[in-house]
């Protein structure tokens, strides 16, 4: 059975600071405060329930919120995990928004995992984003997550204000040293009434292509998975379009990942195999043809255009992202 969350989000409320890219009203589409009866309803809603479903609490700062105001939304949780309708609960955070006091109180009220809004590892991309917290703060905060027993998640942003390729890579090695369970990877999206909006507009900061956020999300993704980390999210699901204003959302982001990441594995099995150009056959896990063949079978265009004349069958014999090519002759 697939992990799955029943998601609330709580916007804004609790973030101490105003990070440059952040419009969590625009990010999520909630513009009002989840109550109890929110909680309730959410749960209602998800109608068949599996054994590994948490109800998450993502979109603001939850350990930052009013005490009250978060201990009545963890108390309408808890009593789910209680009753074993859920397994657990989820909630994201800031780094700076975490102690063993607040810690304590998770724990006591069903919280599993505990995931941490790093953003990046590089102290000048942090300051120029406005985060408030230092990379140290990520550290020190995935510390007692772990200390505690909580599984940890990271989440992380690619093509911020100040920061290139090279220090995001860093960002992803850094986090990695961290041991999460899990990572989010978001690519910056701009919105309208954001500090980054701004300097976008004045032309002082440039978002990342679609095409450049997706090669750099390959590697990020290889780098994590090398190590065992799950990726469990890459981009934006949904986004208010009425206030975008630039940066590389997709509404099908990890897919075009995925897709690129088998048209790297098909040429190096193709070099592999010799380069002849030619007719082949790609055999890929069940389930994984969609991923080779691409969007509207780009990848095999992209293929036929360096004279890779392809075709996809699918093999029980391999698993995952495992691809094998069998060269057929000469066109």
């Amino acid at each position: 059975m697939r992990h799955a969350n029943i998601s609330i989000f709580v916007p804004h409320v609790g973030c101490r600071h105003r990070c440059s890219f952040c419009d969590q009203n625009a990010i999520t589409g909630v513009h009002s405060l989840p109550s109890a009866y929110d909680v309730e309803e959410a749960v209602a809603r998800a109608g068949t329930i599996g054994p590994d479903t948490e109800i998450a609490f993502f979109g603001g700062s939850f350990t930052a919120i009013d005490r009250d105001y978060m201990l009545t939304l963890l108390s309408a949780a808890y009593g789910y995990v209680k009753n074993g309708t859920v397994r657990g609960i989820r909630v994201s955070t800031r780094p700076d928004a975490i102690d063993e006091e607040v810690l304590s109180i998770l724990k006591a009220h069903g919280v599993t995992a505990v995931e941490l809004g790093a953003q990046s590892m590089d102290d000048a991309v942090l300051a120029a984003n406005r985060r408030g917290h230092t990379a140290a703060d990520v550290e020190n905060a995935s510390f007692l997550i772990a200390q505690e027993g909580f599984e940890l998640g990271l989440q992380m942003m690619t093509g911020l204000y100040m920061s290139d390729d090279e220090r995001d890579i860093y960002t992803a090695e850094s986090l990695c040293r961290l041991s999460p369970a899990t990572v989010r990877i978001y690519p910056t999206i701009v919105f309208k009434n954001t500090y980054l909006g701004a300097l976008f507009s004045d032309g002082k900061y440039r978002p990342q292509t679609l095409q450049n956020a997706v090669s750099l999300c390959v590697r990020l993704i290889d780098i994590f998975e090398k190590r065992g980390i799950r990726v469990i999210r890459t981009g934006l699901h949904t986004i208010d379009k009425e206030n975008y204003l630039g940066g590389p959302w997709h509404p099908a982001f990890r897919e075009l990942c995925d897709n690129a990441r088998c048209y790297d594995r098909a040429i190096e099995e193709i070099m592999r195999s010799g380069g002849r150009h030619g007719k082949y056959t790609i055999y890929t896990a069940v389930g994984h043809m969609s991923k080779m063949t691409g969007q509207r079978r780009a990848n095999i265009l992209k293929l036929k255009d360096k004279g890779y004349d392809c075709r996809v069958e699918e093999s029980d014999r391999l698993s995952g992202g495992d691809i094998e090519v069998l060269f057929l002759g000469r066109a």
